[in-house]
């Protein structure tokens, strides 16, 4: 049984930076793609940023491209997402996802095939 396991969310004012982890388990997660999705009141859910299983390859949404700077450690079986310059439009709660399809480059929400519980996110003005 794969489980991600998000941490890092909270309050912070615009301009502030947050970093966010997620902790796998349950699988061989070195060999899968890795990501962060978010989702704001209202909205369907959306990619942020992802990383292939040897950390060669990064995928930003144009939204944070320049701001958010995904990571991963095979060895921890861990993922971060570094953000930046945090404006109020990131305000949501934040996904940790895994894929299991070889090859993806950027992932859609129909490719995930794992989900972390989420973690809020909240950037004040």
């Amino acid at each position: 049984q794969v489980r991600l396991a998000e941490s890092g969310g909270g309050l912070v004012p615009e301009g502030g930076s947050l970093r966010l982890s997620c902790a796998a388990s349950g699988g061989p997660i070195e060999n899968w793609y890795m990501a962060w999705f978010r989702q704001a009141p209202g909205k369907d859910r959306e990619f942020v940023a992802g990383i292939i299983w040897s950390g060669g390859y990064t995928s930003y949404a144009d939204s944070v491209k320049g701001r958010f700077t995904i990571a991963r450690n095979n060895n921890e079986k861990t993922t971060t997402l570094q953000m930046n310059s945090l404006n109020p439009e990131d305000t949501a709660v934040y996904y940790c996802a895994v894929s299991r399809t070889f090859g993806v480059l950027t992932l859609q929400v129909s490719d995930v095939h794992y989900w972390g519980q989420g973690t809020q996110v909240t950037v004040s003005s």
